[in-house]
């Protein structure tokens, strides 16, 4: 396994090129045209030096990406129109983008994976209304629920997953409600991917209550894919989040959840297993610590818990070796630091994270293998700069994984 300094010249190239860039604005308030009247422009975009060491692929994978989503929304009295076309540019493309037969290739390219292709497409279409009782949409548009454990919109990647779907949310005295009906995920793989969507009857449902603090929260998803037949599945369960007072100026933080999941529609398999995850979190001289514990539950390892359409970048551990869970399923025991630094210089806002990973099988007793990943974030001017690494080591599942991202972020 190589080590970061054999990409620390190109690293550094993608931050002097971020850094070079000329200043944009934060994303500011609308422009009020007239009285119930506004119209709010879209432009943003990410320039992004991506490295992928893996111990079973001769060629490492490097990728400098820039994507640039613009558009607007047109607000008249309650009533909205929003547009938004999203591009992706391979500036250094020496990576597989999953595209087949890009690079001259017939078959697979012998880079790693860098899941970020060239693309030029329609990300958002929709109109909706909002008043004082709730909202709905209808069109392609961006779901996400929660912190996208299960439904989101794939943040992480260039590309974004969006929906093909009427929403409506909306309260019912203390209760929020939010339902989806969909019939197309838009993936993150590109108008030019095989895989660019995956249609079907999706429906997704959420409900919640704030009791004495804690907030209560019902789900029900149910996805009937065409195509993706063994991802079809029905999950049911429930998420609770809240804080634990130790003193006047201590807490702790916990999140649990709990989901039931099992074949549906024309899935071939007969399958039924559970999603357990408990986290704590507590903030101690200036320090963040968290720990936790989730399963991804497997049926006698023939079947197991799958989320198809979460933002699974965010769990797991960051070198990705677990987007799809293995049909033995997965236990990942974990832990963070986190502090915030403040300010240095012309460097705002200065933050740093570790977290570590420890993976085994739900169902065999396998050691999977262990994950570090780190990061480092910090603003300068109207720019969000990201360092980020991740460094999976493989004992029973995948292969020895190292990531290297250094990002800039930017919107009007």
């Amino acid at each position: 396994m190589k080590t970061v300094h054999s990409i620390a010249a190109l690293a550094a190239g993608a931050a002097a090129l971020a850094l070079s860039a000329p200043a944009f604005a934060k994303a500011g308030d609308p422009v009020t045209v007239s009285e119930g009247v506004t119209i709010d422009p879209i432009v943003e975009g990410v320039l992004r030096y991506e490295h992928v060491d893996q111990d079973d692929l001769d060629l490492d994978a490097d990728a400098l990406t820039l994507r640039l989503r613009a558009g607007a929304e047109i607000n008249v009295h309650g009533f909205s129109v929003l547009g938004e076309a999203e591009s992706t540019l391979a500036l250094v493309d020496h990576y597989n983008d999953t595209i087949p037969g890009n690079h001259g290739y017939l078959g697979a390219e012998p880079y790693s994976t860098v899941a970020d292709p060239q693309n030029v497409e329609v990300n958002r279409l929709q109109v909706g209304y909002k008043g004082k009782a709730g909202s709905i949409t209808v069109g392609r548009q961006r779901i996400i629920h929660d912190d996208a454990r299960f439904v989101g919109n794939i943040g992480w990647r260039q590309n974004e997953q969006t929906f093909d779907a009427v929403r409506a949310q909306g309260t019912l005295g203390p209760v929020l409600l939010d339902a989806s009906y969909s019939i197309s995920q838009r993936s993150i793989f590109g108008a030019d991917s095989p895989n660019k969507y995956w249609d079907g009857d999706f429906v997704l449902l959420e409900g919640g209550v704030k009791v004495a603090g804690v907030s209560l929260k019902g789900f029900a998803y149910l996805l009937d894919y065409d195509t993706r037949l063994a991802l079809s599945s029905q999950t049911y369960g429930a998420i609770a989040t809240g804080a634990i007072p130790l003193g006047a100026k201590t807490k702790i933080d916990f999140k649990l959840r709990y989901a039931r999941q099992s074949d549906y529609g024309a899935n071939p398999s007969d399958y039924a297993t559970d999603y357990l995850n408990g986290e704590l979190g507590i903030a101690l001289a200036g320090f963040g610590l968290k720990g936790g514990y989730e399963q991804l539950g497997s049926d006698h390892g023939l079947a197991a818990f799958q989320t198809p359409m979460a933002t699974a970048h965010a769990f797991n551990g960051w070198a990705d070796l677990f987007l799809t869970t293995p049909n033995a399923g997965i236990q990942d025991y974990y832990g963070g630091l986190s502090k915030a630094l403040g300010n240095a210089g012309p460097l705002k806002g200065l933050n740093a994270a570790v977290i570590y990973h420890e993976f085994d099988s739900d169902y065999g007793q396998i050691d999977y293998g262990h994950e570090w990943d780190a990061s480092l974030g910090f603003k300068v001017s109207n720019y969000a700069i990201l360092l980020k690494y991740a460094n999976y080591n493989a004992q029973s599942f995948g292969t020895d994984t190292e990531k290297v991202w250094v990002q800039l972020g930017f919107a009007f």
